[in-house]
């Protein structure tokens, strides 16, 4: 807009000033009292004070404002018109100047090419979209200039006076490239309405003024000072309402146009047509004013189909309103119509008519020749009144109004002002309050004093209705004080609404008034439970005067709020004040369901107990998951209840078996019927075989059960049975879980002879369980318990020798014993022999001696058939060894020793089957690098056998050399053993031997450094029969003797040990786990 040429005039002596007291502060925290106590007060401050609620912004903004805008004009003002931000200027000197307000900076002058005394600038009229422009004169020439145009243009056809134009809204604001201002309405001076087209795109051939036509002369023949029209989009896109309106009447056209506005050309010739033999609705409003205008206030005008909401006509007698209605049915289209009187100034007490006047939302603004004044529409009191900053000898034009952007103007013919709307709507919340429409003022509030005040005024008159709920909603959002509220409705006993009103009251407080929410809430309780005991009364009455059914379903309803109540309001509750209060209406489905929302299972158990209802309060614990219940109430419901209680503690897996302890013990004590099971050990058996609970507490608990008198005659072992032969055990000891001696004792003390032979035999007391047995005679215990010792067949043998003799001489019965010796194969009939007596006659078992000696001859002959067998295969083993001896394998002439990879024919050789081949020494010197530690041993121990054998069989110094040379008188040079060297030398041979033997079974880790290859090599490589430094006939003689054979049996156990397998082959396997390396590690390396 003009913003920045705007000087806002400073308020004058006439202006209409209001109250300045200031809103009392709303500290609304509770319960704390309202300023609005009596409705009375209310009313005298509705008269008294208008911004007494608004705020202090609120009181010091006006509704309007003028400001003054910073143009110069260059000649004398004419006519302003102002459409879509784009303001037009007809000034005197005959010049269009153009403005778009959102280039406030930059004007458009387009001169009209008359001189001013063959022209005079009378209206101009600015459609809607703002790009069409019609200047009329007071001659009658009409000129026409579109937006672009540097100059106007002439419409010839056009010969009248033009006092009124009606532009097609919808098709305008539809497009913004439209050239033609398609169909519009002109009311002329002469009272002739026209249709008409403008078409600023260029033809050769044809005008701008497509076509002219009167449709229609009203027959007063008054100047038409304005006129509209607009269509029924929703309705019937043909219907059209046309108003027109001179000084004195108002016309309303209605009826269908002679094709669709988009289709172009005439439309209103078909509309007019029907009101050439009849009048059309017409108001008359006659006097003596000189100049009247028609304004419409469309709520979303920017909007292209928008329909106008109100109408205005200045007219003599005032201003004629109305809402127009465009679904009426009538041909009245102007509903609520009435007239607003011009107000009086004290300034001058004769009536002054106004110039001009716009229509905004809430008020008819007037301009008259010195000041402006607004009317409400609401209450057609003067709103507003403002003096015009004018100069001297300025002349007031009148006061136009932009209809899309809704911005007001007021020009002179020296000034243009600026009618800004600011605060329009600041009084509307009171005056709608003042007719009680509740609903509007609300929407115009703006304030929580003004709201407050609103609910206030509407909760009071709803109530003086005797409209008691809506009244408790209204009450609830005012700041009334809460004794003020609960104290009227108790007064005329309307509980019910008092309810609503204080769950409304609990819904708006906040969650930090804890005091207050819990009064409130506890409050509520008492009323539901109050009137459910109202309706109990009702139904148990029966009276014909109620509805029982009805009465019924009421309850139900309301026990469900009740519950519903509880679930959303349980945390602003004090749960034993509920229970008091829930106690004392005796709801005790109440009661039960408020402790399970709240988690207090423990009070629904107590009650079902009270009831001795067992199976409700076990339901109750198995619903929850608090176990602590479980333990508490066991006790009792065990002694009434077990089977179901037991089932209940099953299907709980978490519970800890140990603390039920006391409740399965409590069992014991309760009388049962004696055929019905055991639940306590049904529990326990659970427990210890489906969950494999290995307390030992458990497991002794349940042979206590089993063995008490109260579970039935010692006879009776069967269950007690069961459970020692099932029962886990433990898989480190092997035992089981429960302790032995304490069964053993326990099955003692009550006189239960089968479970303590089970107990014995648990303990490994074999023989205690077989006499135990067979102390009670129990022929078949004892067997089976004879069985079990299967690791140790003696005793086996002699539990079974004690069975025998029991038969044999405590039952005396010779058929049975030998019916005995057929159940076992650990005895037989010579084993019981002795225990038959002396004189007893041999006929009863004549039989079994003979199968027994028949028995034996087979055993005979079948070890006989076994030795046959093993002869058979010594033989063949013998004959296998000797064809080892005669095994070859080929050597090629040039094959190597893998070791020193010299020939190997060269020198005496081992060739193994894997086709390695090594030299004599190089076999030893590899052999003793992978051998064990008992395999060296063995080997050092052939070699001092050897050395021992050499020294003990010829003297050193009479041996030969072994290169064949005699001797010398100096003393040979014999190599020696190294292993020598640990041997002290002794008189005694026998002792240095077993010095040596001591010496190298203690070297340890040099066992390897003292083997000498060398010596072994000389031994191996000898032929047989031969030993080094002893001629021929000597070595004849030794060879014969014993001392040869002895050193040949040695080679031969020293080449098997040498020549087992082959060394690299052997070493691959022996060396998988020794280092890469030799000696120290390489740290070198480490990070």
């Amino acid at each position: 807009m003009f913003d920045d040429y705007v000087e806002h005039a400073a308020t004058a002596a006439g202006n209409i000033t209001y109250g300045t007291g200031a809103l009392l502060p709303v500290r609304y925290e509770g319960f704390e009292p309202s300023p609005y106590d009596h409705e009375s007060e209310r009313e005298n401050e509705l008269g008294t004070s208008d911004n007494q609620h608004t705020g202090p912004s609120h009181a010091l903004a006006p509704i309007f404002d003028i400001g003054r805008v910073q143009y110069s004009l260059p000649a004398p003002l004419v006519s302003l018109v102002v459409a879509s931000d784009v303001l037009a200027m007809g000034l005197s000197s005959n010049f269009i100047v153009l403005i778009e307000l959102a280039h406030a900076d930059q004007e458009i002058k387009v001169p009209i090419p008359r001189k001013p005394a063959e022209f005079s600038i009378y209206k101009l009229f600015l459609d809607p979209s703002g790009r069409h422009l019609i200047i009329t004169s007071i001659e009658g020439e009409n000129w026409y200039l579109f937006r672009g145009w540097k100059k106007p243009k002439q419409l010839k056809t056009f010969k009248m006076v033009i006092e009124s134009v009606a532009w097609n809204k919808a098709a305008l604001l539809s497009s913004s490239h439209l050239t033609s201002t398609r169909e519009i309405l002109i009311g002329a001076r002469n009272g002739t309405i026209y249709e008409a087209i403008l078409d600023a795109e260029e033809d050769f051939f044809k005008s701008q003024e497509r076509y002219l036509n009167a449709v229609f002369s009203l027959p007063e023949r008054q100047a038409i000072t304005g006129i509209n029209f607009d269509f029924f989009p929703s309705i019937d896109p043909k219907k059209a309402l046309v108003v027109a309106i001179t000084t004195s009447r108002i016309y309303q056209f209605t009826g269908t146009l002679s094709r669709r506005l988009d289709e172009g050309g005439r439309v209103f010739g078909t509309l007019f047509a029907a009101y050439r033999d009849t009048a059309p609705k017409i108001s008359e409003l006659p006097g003596n004013i000189r100049h009247s205008e028609l304004h419409y206030y469309t709520p979303n005008s920017g909007q292209s189909q928008s329909l106008p909401k109100e109408i205005a006509w200045m007219t003599s007698p005032g201003i004629y309103h109305g809402t127009l209605n465009f679904q009426s049915t009538t041909d009245d289209f102007i509903d609520g119509a009435q007239l607003f009187p011009y107000p009086t100034n004290s300034m001058s007490p004769s009536l002054d008519f106004p110039i001009s006047m716009v229509l905004t939302e809430f008020h008819l603004v007037l301009l008259y020749s010195d000041r402006i004044a607004a009317i409400s529409i609401l209450n057609e009191s003067l709103a507003h009144e403002e003096f015009l900053p004018l100069k001297h000898g300025e002349m007031v034009r009148a006061l136009t109004a932009d209809p899309v952007r809704k911005t007001y103007w007021i020009y002179t013919d020296q000034s243009l002002f600026e009618l800004i709307v600011g605060n329009e709507d600041r009084d509307v919340w009171k005056i709608n309050l003042q007719k009680e429409n509740f609903d509007v003022a609300l929407r115009y509030a703006k304030t929580a004093g003004q709201r407050d005040l609103i609910f206030s005024s509407h909760a009071h008159a709803l109530f003086k209705a005797k409209r008691y709920f809506p009244a408790a909603q209204a009450f609830a959002q005012c700041t009334v004080p809460f004794e003020d509220v609960a104290l009227k409705f108790l007064d005329v006993n309307e509980r019910d609404a008092l309810r609503s009103y204080l769950m409304l009251r609990l819904e708006q407080t906040r969650k930090s008034d804890l005091t207050q929410r819990m009064m409130l809430a506890t409050w509520l309780i008492e009323f539901y439970l109050g009137k459910c005991n109202e309706l109990d009364d009702l139904i148990a009455s029966s009276s014909a005067l109620y509805d029982v059914e009805n009465v019924k379903t009421e309850r139900s309803i309301l026990e469900e709020d009740v519950r519903r109540f509880l679930v959303f309001h349980k945390d602003d509750l004090e749960p034993d004040t509920i229970y008091e209060l829930i106690q004392s209406h005796g709801r005790t489905d109440i009661y039960l369901f408020y402790a399970t929302l709240v988690g207090h299972f423990g009070r629904v158990v107590e009650h079902w107990i009270l009831e001795e209802d067992w199976v409700n309060a076990i339901d109750a614990i198995s619903r929850q998951s608090n176990l602590e219940l479980y333990y508490r109430f066991g006790p009792v419901l065990m002694r009434n209840a077990p089977r179901e209680t037991v089932d209940s503690w099953i299907r709980q897996p978490a519970l800890d078996p140990l603390r039920l302890v006391p409740a399965l013990l409590q069992f014991q004590l309760a009388p049962r019927d004696p055929l019905s099971p055991n639940q306590a050990t049904r529990y326990l058996n659970h427990v210890i075989f489906e969950q494999l609970n290995t307390s030992p507490t458990l497991h002794n608990l349940v042979i206590t059960l089993h063995a008490s008198p109260a579970a039935g005659s010692p006879e009776d072992d069967g269950p007690l049975l069961r459970f020692l032969a099932a029962a886990p055990v433990d898989p480190l000891t092997g035992k089981p879980y429960y302790d032995l001696d304490y069964a053993l004792r326990l099955c003692s003390e009550t006189g239960r002879i089968q479970p303590c032979v089970h107990i014995y035999s648990q303990m490994g007391l074999w023989e205690s369980s077989v006499d135990l047995a067979l102390e009670k005679g129990d022929l078949e215990l004892a067997k089976l318990n004879a069985d079990k010792p299967e690791d140790d067949p003696q005793l086996r043998k002699k539990l079974w020798l004690k069975i025998a003799k029991f038969v044999v001489q405590d039952k005396k019965d010779i058929k049975m014993a030998m019916r005995f010796l057929e159940s076992t194969d650990l005895l037989k009939i010579e084993d019981i022999l002795p225990f038959f007596p002396d004189f007893v006659v041999i006929d009863d078992f004549k039989d079994e001696i003979a199968n027994a000696l028949e028995s034996y001859s087979a055993q005979i002959e079948s070890l006989k058939n076994e030795m046959d067998d093993a002869t058979r295969s010594a033989e063949s083993m013998k004959e296998y060894i000797v064809g080892l001896k005669n095994r070859f394998i080929t050597v090629d002439a040039g094959e190597r020793c893998s070791v020193c990879t010299f020939p190997i024919l060269t020198r005496q050789f081992y060739v193994f089957p894997c086709h390695h081949a090594f030299h004599a020494e190089c076999l030893v010197g590899l052999t003793k690098e992978y051998l064990p530690a008992h395999a060296l041993r063995r080997l050092l121990t052939l070699q001092d056998e050897i050395v021992k054998g050499k020294a003990g069989s010829v003297d050193r110094r009479e041996a030969l050399p072994i290169d064949g040379n005699a001797a010398s008188g100096q003393p040979g040079s014999q190599r020696t053993l190294l292993s020598q060297n640990f041997a002290a030398p002794t008189q005694n041979g026998q002792r240095q031997t077993n010095s040596i033997g001591r010496n190298l079974l203690s070297a340890g880790d040099r066992l390897r450094d003292l083997i000498i290859p060398d010596a072994l090599v000389t031994v191996i490589t000898s032929p047989a029969g031969w030993i080094p430094g002893i001629g021929g006939a000597q070595r004849s003689a030794l060879a014969e003797s014993g001392a040869g054979k002895r050193l040949e049996r040695l080679r031969s156990e020293l080449e098997d040990i040498l020549a087992s397998a082959c060394p690299l082959c052997e070493s691959v396997i022996a060396g998988l786990d020794k280092s890469f390396t030799k000696g120290e590690p390489d740290t070198t390396w480490e990070v």
